[in-house]
């Protein structure tokens, strides 16, 4: 009996202590495989973008964000427990990431994308959480005050805001009538683009009140369908020849996430930092979901599903001198060395002009943008060198930008409308661009 009771014993303690296969606890084993989960899944919500000033340590917030009512400071969300996040329990993380209410109760602006992380899992913000308590250095540095002047920084009319647009937190996975393959890789991508990944923050159009007019693709075709965002268009997502992903294969899609850069176009502006810090560090399978879902997205304009076709008639002006138009005279001297007479560039190193969706797009301000203060592709492990542009708006004046820039969107096969020098004075002021030179 007493020999029973020992064997007992000891079988229980070996239970209650398994160890892993590298040795370690296998709770111990366990909390380490839910932090590098949430460290992942960090990488996928692209929390560092927000959440680090330029130079500053990581999470530990600061970075100024502009909005139409002013600026907003993103917060530390570092364990520190004085000025961080430290004190928040696991329901006060849950709280603010899904449900945009810090700890004391105030409500949280917008600029946190509370609306998409509404679609993040429990399981995967608990993941989340045990990364911030215990993965990432705890670092005390007080949290700014926002930039937004009375009354407009009152926060109560937000509590108004997240009941009108602000959809309820789910309890779990979405369902389908898809089988299989298809099935998982389509709803993997939704829940990254719609949840996580809060595509639709930048790629969406926003409403009267700021809020986006669509945050999924039930919500209407507005979903994806391309925003503005502090001067740069965040391209039209959906399955639109011109100026959407249409001509795009997944493999196309995988590519620029993974690398920034394919045979269609780069990455530039903050998608060139969404690149860098985040889609780049997906694994293939969920690079290749996010293509899934995306090219599962109809088009908006659904009556235009013939793509553009390359026309050659511009470059044989531009080798044989016809053309002697202002545009394309700045185009010569100013960006055919690198984008070439043809307007098809040099693949994956200096982007093609020739039928490009951002050329083609209704709203050129990301083209204008580009030629007044340049841009610079991220320099990523699949692809290292970071080939940038230089800005021309200190030797350009804006009807030389406007003629150039019309130029490429109406040679080679390109169809879109005429810039004027007021658009381009416009974004030159916006984009805080040097004034321009006096001729």
């Amino acid at each position: 009996m007493i020999k029973q009771t020992i064997v007992a014993a000891i079988s229980a303690l070996v239970a209650g202590s398994a160890w892993a296969a590298d040795g370690t606890p296998a709770a111990a084993a366990a909390d380490a495989q839910l932090i590098k989960q949430g460290e992942y899944l960090s990488r996928a919500g692209d929390c560092i973008a927000c959440h680090t000033a330029k130079d500053g340590k990581p999470f530990a917030g600061g970075l100024g964000i502009e909005s139409p009512l002013g600026t907003i400071y993103s917060t530390n969300i570092t364990p520190d427990k004085e000025t961080g996040i430290g004190e928040y329990s696991y329901e006060d993380f849950d709280r603010a990431v899904r449900h945009g209410v810090a700890k004391d109760g105030h409500s949280l602006y917008p600029a946190m994308p509370y609306t998409a992380y509404a679609k993040v899992t429990p399981d995967d913000v608990k993941a989340l959480y045990a990364y911030f308590m215990h993965g990432v250095p705890p670092v005390k540095q007080a949290n700014k005050d926002t930039d937004i002047t009375w009354p407009l920084s009152m926060r109560w009319p937000l509590g108004v805001w997240r009941w009108m647009f602000a959809p309820d937190a789910v309890s779990g996975p979405a369902a389908s009538d898809l089988k299989g393959a298809d099935r998982d890789a389509l709803l993997r991508g939704q829940y990254l683009v719609e949840g996580l990944g809060h595509c639709s923050t930048c790629h969406t159009p926003r409403g009267f009140a700021l809020q986006e007019k669509a945050l999924t693709e039930a919500d209407g075709s507005a979903f994806l369908s391309g925003g503005v965002v502090e001067g740069w268009l965040a391209k039209n997502l959906r399955g639109d020849m011109t100026d959407g992903l249409g001509s795009w294969s997944k493999e196309d899609i995988a590519a620029f996430l993974k690398s920034g850069r394919n045979g269609h176009s780069a990455a530039f502006g903050g998608m060139a930092q969404v690149v860098g810090d985040s889609t780049q560090h997906l694994s293939d399978a969920d690079v290749n979901a996010i293509a899934v879902y995306l090219k599962s997205l109809p088009p908006v304009n659904k009556d235009a599903t013939k793509p553009l076709a390359y026309d050659d008639s511009a470059a044989q002006a531009l080798r044989a001198g016809k053309d002697q138009s202002d545009g394309a005279m700045a185009f010569l001297n100013n960006c055919a060395a690198c984008h070439r007479s043809t307007g098809k560039g040099y693949s994956e190193t200096f982007p093609q002009l020739a039928l490009s969706s951002t050329v083609n797009s209704a709203d050129p301000a990301s083209l204008i943008h580009i030629v007044l203060k340049g841009a610079q592709m991220p320099g990523t492990s699949a692809a290292p060198t970071a080939y940038a542009m230089p800005g021309f708006d200190w030797r350009m004046t804006d009807k030389e930008v406007a003629d150039v820039v019309t130029f490429v969107r109406s040679s080679w096969g390109n169809k879109a409308a005429a810039v004027s020098a007021a658009d381009v004075a416009k974004v030159r002021e916006e984009v805080g661009a040097a004034p321009q030179p006096a001729r």
